[in-house]
């Protein structure tokens, strides 16, 4: 039984996150499905790597299997996210934005609203937690440590639902980080990109303090 009682994660989107994601999760007991956007035949190498647990899927499959689902693709295509199957469904949303790969989106400059905002606008059935955007591929595995490890790593996570924060950090700690609540969705500006708190190594005490060192404008 994994610790949030969870079977199955969902991921849209199989890039350097969403892989280390995968292997974490296969890792600590969970069934994958795993997708991308070149198809579920571009993927034989990493269900292989990752064993019996882990199948490829389109991302409709993917986020029709998820008991929780990951969205990790490029914010560009954030639109093209499967609705209908992620109703009622918990959705970590690891998305920054990038302008010289995204296009210039005009709501983000004026700061108008957040990456993850965006996503619960598109999704306005499912209860979207911002989380492991603020940290490198590599480091979801080789910075993870069990429960009560001294100065172990911790996320900032922000979500307008508190029982989706609440699962979410579950998840976190069983992965290997502690979870540090930044609030609600439009509060997670101040762990997107650029931000004092955004690739940086933080323990659960340092988090609120980086939080509180962004600036609108900055």
């Amino acid at each position: 039984m994994t610790a949030t009682g969870l079977t199955t994660i969902g991921l849209v989107g199989s890039g350097h996150i969403g892989s280390q994601l995968a292997r974490l999760a296969v890792a600590h007991g969970y069934d994958v499905v795993v997708s991308n956007s070149r198809g579920p035949e571009t993927l034989a190498d990493l269900v292989a790597e990752l064993g019996p647990r882990a199948r490829a899927g389109t991302a409709q499959e993917a986020a029709e299997a998820g008991d929780l689902v990951v969205v990790t693709v490029p914010l560009k295509a954030y639109q093209d996210v499967p609705v209908q199957p992620l109703d009622g469904k918990v959705v970590i949303d690891t998305n920054n934005y990038y302008f010289e790969r995204d296009g210039r989106i005009e709501a983000l400059d004026r700061e108008e609203t957040t990456v993850s905002a965006m996503l619960q606008a598109h999704l306005p059935g499912s209860s979207v937690v911002k989380a492991f955007n603020n940290i490198t591929a590599a480091d979801l595995t080789d910075d993870s440590s069990p429960t009560g490890t001294p100065d172990r790593r911790a996320l900032p996570i922000a979500s307008d639902d508190e029982a989706a924060k609440a699962l979410v950090t579950t998840l976190l700690d069983e992965l290997g980080f502690d979870a540090v609540d930044a609030g609600t969705l439009a509060e997670s500006w101040r762990f997107e990109r650029d931000r004092p708190a955004y690739v940086v190594r933080m323990t659960a005490t340092e988090v609120p303090v980086k939080l509180a060192e962004a600036r609108r404008g900055a």
